[in-house]
């Protein structure tokens, strides 16, 4: 796997660790940056290795959402170009909705527009105190892009999906924690270290229970309960017969401590 103009990319132990490195541009989505995360997330992907992922940004913030100033200096469009431009960003958003293990979002700083849509991706988002969210689009006379259209009413509901979209208003981390936005709020100093420890927790879990209920979890609101049995059956299927469930039938019946367990 090649370094990265825009990323940082490392695993260590299990624990794919990728950083948005456009400090100087509050780490907004440049062309390049869209395709790099499409190219590392398909790399991680297709490594056994990797069990968990954990998404950050460099810097004090997470990511401020596309390259306005890339879109300016690229100069006038129609309408089939810009369309024909947007490839690049459905790319990226099908590579991070569709990893197949754990996806740990930790956002410091801003999260807008983009930036915004992609936590929406992550299955666990921890916010720093200064966390600020906002689908900011409409200032920029646009709609949101990157997939927030279909994961946004999904964790806030169609209404206030709409409000945070006419809107373009800011909300802070109390704010989006009571709208389930995100899992925890923490100071900015320990937001690395508790996204980290529970990447570390996940990577001792199941990788195919984690993959199959994830992928089962994501269809959930587009199926109804008997598509939803039907794929609970087949997915229990594999698990009932993977070596990680027999192995945690031993350690129950020998009394042996589970491997997996979840941080306080």
């Amino acid at each position: 796997m090649h370094a990265y103009d825009t990323l940082l990319l490392g695993v260590d132990g299990g624990v794919a660790r990728l950083t948005l490195n456009r400090p100087e541009a509050r780490n907004a989505i440049s062309r390049r940056m869209a395709d790099e995360l499409t190219e590392a997330l398909r790399a991680l992907r297709a490594r056994e290795d990797v069990r968990v992922l954990v998404l950050h940004g460099a810097g004090e913030h997470f990511c401020a959402g596309g390259d306005v100033k890339g879109m300016g200096e690229a100069g006038p469009r129609g309408a089939p170009e810009a369309r024909a431009g947007m490839a690049r960003y459905r790319h990226m958003t099908e590579a991070l909705h569709g990893f197949d293990r754990p996806v740990i979002a930790a956002v410091d700083g801003v999260a807008y527009g983009a930036g915004f849509s992609l936590l929406l991706l992550a299955d666990l988002v921890l916010l720093s105190e200064r966390a600020r969210l906002c689908m900011v689009f409409g200032r920029v006379g646009l709609v949101p892009d990157c997939g927030a259209l279909h994961t946004l009413p999904r964790v806030v509901g169609l209404q206030r999906a709409k409000e945070l979209v006419f809107s373009a208003r800011e909300v802070r981390a109390p704010e989006a924690l009571a709208l389930g936005l995100a899992m925890e709020v923490l100071p900015a100093q320990t937001l690395l270290d508790r996204a980290l420890a529970l990447a570390a927790a996940l990577r001792e879990a199941s990788p195919l229970a984690l993959s199959l209920a994830k992928r089962a979890l994501n269809r959930s609101f587009d199926q109804d309960l008997a598509g939803l049995l039907d794929a609970e059956a087949d997915a229990q299927a594999l698990a009932l017969c993977s070596e990680a469930h027999a192995e945690a039938v031993r350690r129950f019946v020998h009394k042996a401590p589970a491997r997996f367990a979840w941080p306080d």
